[in-house]
């Protein structure tokens, strides 16, 4: 296994064996680690001495069911503080096939204005890695639709696709990184944080992977490995979430939308209501319903990844059959949705299809065009007026570079009090007024405000792990440290979050998880040990943020959240400072 280090200033490579201090770290865990010992906290996110972390899962690249994900480290143009951002693309599985612990992008080329690309494959006669440099100019300015089958084209079939879009290249906060599917669609992101933007920074448009002659992973026990791996399967296939024909396989994560509507917790129109009128024409049901009324036939969902047994992502279509967008997700569907006042698919479809092309993230976009409504930009429910929003976005006029700046940002230049953001980032898909234990997650994550970092949603709105109340603050702190530490375990495992459901309600699914790690590595973690190593990576994250500026005054929920009612429940959030404090102070 190798540290690789790409520095672009010159355009050179070096393989590095990996310190003892790394072995046993993979995914966040080793992301957040190298960007909090090689990147100065006081620096410039877009500047020469910020680095981009692409590390793969503990388990990535093995027959692990479902763990296909990347974790892309650095610091935040966006937050100001660490990030990793994680999704689930085959370029994961190649990247830990060619035996490449991290990938270390760092420097910045001398050229104003030129973008490079690196590919990298197997050299069997050296039995290392390569990477070959090409001038990747010609990629620039243009839709990711576009542009792939291009790049497909020059190396083969064959490769896996990272890079950035035309949002990385404007340096925008709201920039992700992205990753082919599985049908080489650009629709795959590492999306939150801006980190698109840092590699733009650097001029780096794509790095391809072709994992052909690779070894692959190496398994230390491969009895332990396969035990685990049988009991993940069993759990995943059982739990009512994520089995086959269960909820997410038939509609997609849009089936929250519904759950959420119902209990009064879909932020609607710029975080002013808990529920949207819209809702059942925009929910997963909806999107099953409607494209079995196109198609002519009932279609489940797909696979975002190689290896995934969930398939959750599914697939919208016009009216007459032709693709539209793959995934509409929850947070995509209610962003560019409830958000901002908008019930039609084929509108959020459209949407969610150009912020792939642009290299937007989808969630922060969404949240800006909803504090831009609110300033009066264009009405809500204003669809063709959100999609124009996007392509200046995407064509970096002043208006554009401004929403493409982030949901804080962007509200502080529109004069908005209604800014739903932590950190400067914007909230995801569920209000900490009605769910307090998210709202906590929001507040206090290392990422900003990031619903994934630890998904206190689970036992308040679906049940899992044990019911409670949304409503109550009590005992919220507690439960969002340890779903957060529980969280940064996963994302270092390289699976998707999504087994989690599996995981806390099925206890052989947990043991499996963690003797999968255990096979690959040779270590003797056990189930204690989850929540033990999770801590130590917050840890090590939350003492990157002091450094950076971040306080505990940064760990806070907007002040309208404090002061305003919201429908229909007319709660407020009332957490007290004390309890959001305690959740890192009593780590």
């Amino acid at each position: 296994m190798w540290l690789v280090r790409i520095n672009m200033t010159d355009r050179s490579y070096t393989l590095e064996p990996v310190p003892e201090k790394y072995k046993y770290l993979g995914g966040r865990g080793l992301s957040s680690s190298i960007v909090a010992d090689e990147v100065p906290p006081l620096c410039h996110p877009l500047g020469p001495n910020n680095k981009a972390v692409f590390a793969p899962g503990i388990v990535t690249g093995t027959p692990a069911a479902t763990s296909a994900r990347i974790s892309v480290g650095a610091k935040s143009p966006l937050t100001g503080g660490i990030k990793e951002s994680n999704a689930g693309s085959s370029w994961a599985n190649d990247l830990a096939s060619l035996r490449i612990k991290a990938l270390i992008v760092e420097g910045q080329p001398k050229e104003k204005g030129k973008f490079w690309g690196a590919y990298i494959s197997w050299d069997a006669s050296a039995g290392k890695p390569k990477i070959e440099f090409f001038d990747a100019t010609e990629y620039t300015g243009k839709n990711l639709y576009d542009v792939f089958p291009q790049v497909y084209a020059r190396f083969g079939e064959r490769i896996s696709i990272a890079g950035c879009g035309v949002a990385g290249e404007f340096r925008y906060g709201n920039a992700g990184i992205v990753f082919n599917d599985l049908a080489k669609r650009p629709s795959r992101y590492s999306g939150r944080g801006g980190l698109g933007s840092v590699l733009g920074s650097k001029g780096l448009k794509f790095i391809v992977l072709n994992d052909q002659g690779s070894p692959g992973v190496e398994i230390v026990d491969k009895a332990l490995f396969d035990q685990g791996r049988k009991k993940m399967i069993d759990a995943l296939r059982t739990h009512d979430i994520t089995k086959p024909k269960g909820g997410l396989n038939t509609y997609g994560t849009a089936v929250l939308i519904n759950i959420l509507n119902e209990a009064g917790g879909l932020p609607t129109r710029n975080f002013s209501s808990g529920r949207f009128e819209g809702a059942a024409k925009i929910a997963g049901e909806a999107i099953f319903e409607g494209v079995k009324q196109r198609l002519g036939k009932e279609t489940y969902n797909h696979a975002c990844s190689p290896g995934c047994i969930i398939q959750c992502s599914n697939t919208w279509y016009d009216e007459n059959g032709k693709e539209v967008a793959s995934c509409v997700e929850y947070e995509s569907d209610w962003a560019l949705g409830a958000n901002c006042g908008i019930d039609n698919l084929d509108a959020i479809a459209q949407m969610v299809y150009l912020c792939n092309a642009y290299g937007l993230d989808t969630i922060e976009t969404g949240a800006t065009i909803g504090v831009a409504m609110e300033a009066g930009v264009v009405p809500f429910g204003d669809a063709q007026g959100a999609i124009n929003l996007i392509h200046e976005m995407g064509k970096g006029t002043p208006m554009g570079r401004i929403l493409g700046a982030g949901t804080g940002p962007a509200g502080q230049v529109l004069g908005v009090t209604r800014v739903p953001a932590v950190k400067g980032q914007g909230m995801p898909a569920y209000e900490p007024r009605a769910v307090k234990g998210i709202g906590i997650t929001y507040a206090t994550s290392t990422m900003g405000a990031d619903h994934t970092a630890g998904y206190t949603i689970a036992p308040e709105i679906l049940g899992v792990s044990g019911k409670q109340d949304p409503l109550t603050p009590e005992g919220k702190a507690g439960l969002s440290r340890g779903f957060q530490a529980a969280t940064a375990f996963i994302d270092s495992t390289g699976h998707c979050l999504f087994i989690a459901f599996a995981v806390l309600d099925i206890p052989s699914g947990m043991e499996g998880m963690v003797e999968e790690c255990n096979g690959v590595l040779g270590t003797k973690w056990t189930t204690d040990d989850v929540g033990k190593i999770g801590a130590e990576i917050l840890k090590r994250e939350r003492a990157f943020n002091e450094a950076a500026g971040l306080t505990k005054q940064h760990d806070r929920v907007p002040e309208f959240m404090k002061i305003e009612p919201l429908p229909p429940h007319n709660q407020v959030f009332d957490v007290p400072d004390a309890a959001l404090d305690s959740v890192y102070g009593e780590l």
